[in-house]
């Protein structure tokens, strides 16, 4: 098990019985960071199909990826978030493939009405960054 990911988990916000949507997944993404998420919260992730209110949001975001797709991607995540739960886009780090660049995802962030809030260093191949509604805390 990845320990940054596991020191990390508890960072996103999540918490036991949450249930956490998960957007964009491919065969890259990071299983373990899944893992730790599933093992605080007790609960599988859902993908983006799922169609009840949920209680936080990873997407998951790699360059290369159409930004005006980011944006209505985080539209679609928020309307099911409840009470403003944590919303988080994942992407590579600078320097692996797929690394998107941070303006990239604060200017998606801003179209969607979003505000790119808390960075996070989620492990060695990934950083994720929390997204808030404008006017929502910092």
């Amino acid at each position: 098990m990845n320990q940054t990911a596991s020191q990390h988990a508890e960072e996103f916000g999540f918490e036991l019985g949450d249930i956490i949507q998960e957007w964009l997944w491919d065969d890259d993404v990071d299983d373990s960071i899944r893992a730790q998420i599933e093992e605080l919260t007790g609960e599988d992730l859902v993908d983006e199909d799922y169609d009840s209110a949920v209680d936080g949001v990873i997407i998951w975001w790699r360059d290369g990826d159409d930004e005006d797709e980011l944006s209505d991607t985080i539209v679609d995540a928020y309307t099911v978030l409840g009470d403003d739960g944590p919303l988080w886009v994942l992407t590579p780090k600078p320097g692996r493939r797929g690394a998107a660049s941070s303006s990239t995802v604060q200017s998606a962030a801003k179209t969607a009405g979003m505000n790119a809030a808390t960075p996070l260093t989620v492990n060695s191949d990934w950083n994720g960054i929390r997204l808030r509604a404008f006017g929502k805390g910092r």
